[in-house]
């Protein structure tokens, strides 16, 4: 078989951030399709709570400098780079001291308030920025975690027609997140702003909780992956009536092989 691209954006990868199922398969399962010869590459949030001395981040100039616009204002982007040795692979931070600074991942805090709509849209478009100064054309583009949902959307509607992400099938894993990132209703006037029309965002109905969230990722995706053994109920079955292809939960152990012939089937 052909080598494959593949994309994974992911708000969580392990050990950068305290172990999770989402930390945990975002940092396992990429090695190991990796190993099964296809190209990967991954992206997380340079959260404040990442030690870069002890993880010998570094920033990557030919990469940082852009400034992504989110509700008309302009915010610098940088790129930071880690490896993980035993893997034999890099992982992408998206950074900007405004958004990611704080000693927390999604916890509002006083200064700032809830501004994880802004946090949320920079990330992924960050993300999709920097892989396209990379000139590296993914052909499956994999998100795992609330925080990475509003990528289905920015690729439908922004990067439709952009020949680095044309042709690329999007998979969503859906987890049982115990603590999501919550997203205030100001969320929906940031999209306005970046003229993404709100009939492509009436599945959330208003709402921006955990289940609406998910539902607008379901419902731009190309395809599903169950990543927890129990998933919300409404959101599976949503899933399920959708007609997409829906992956299983695979069993703890993630087997590359599981996902392996899974991406073949899109």
């Amino acid at each position: 078989m052909s080598t494959r691209r593949i994309l994974y954006i992911s708000q969580e990868i392990f050990p950068y951030v305290d172990e999770s199922e989402i930390s945990k398969v975002s940092r396992e399962l990429p090695e190991f399709i990796q190993h099964h010869k296809n190209e990967v590459r991954l992206f997380m949030p340079k959260y404040g709570i990442i030690n870069e001395r002890r993880n010998q981040l570094h920033e990557v100039i030919r990469l940082s400098g852009a400034n992504i616009a989110i509700d008309n204002r302009d915010h610098p982007l940088f790129i930071k780079v880690a490896s993980i040795p035993s893997a034999r692979m890099q992982v992408y931070f998206i950074n900007n001291d405004d958004f990611y600074k704080r000693k927390t991942m999604f916890e509002p805090t006083p200064k700032t308030g809830n501004d994880n709509d802004e946090r949320s849209i920079f990330f992924v478009r960050g993300s999709l920025e920097t892989v396209k100064k990379l000139r590296w054309i993914p052909e499956i583009i994999h998100c795992h975690g609330l925080f990475s949902a509003l990528a289905t959307i920015y690729l439908r509607r922004l990067y439709h027609d952009d020949p680095a992400f044309a042709g690329a099938k999007l998979v969503v894993s859906l987890y049982n997140e115990p603590t999501p990132a919550e997203m205030p209703e100001t969320l929906f006037r940031k999209l306005e702003a970046d003229n993404i029309p709100a009939e492509d965002y009436a599945i959330m109905e208003g709402k921006t909780d955990f289940r609406a969230l998910m539902r607008l990722a379901i419902a731009h995706a190309d395809a599903i992956v169950l990543g927890s053994a129990e998933v919300d109920a409404e959101l599976l079955a949503y899933a399920e009536a959708s007609g997409k292809p829906l992956m299983p939960y695979p069993g703890a152990e993630h087997s590359a092989e599981v996902y392996n012939e899974f991406y073949n089937t899109l």
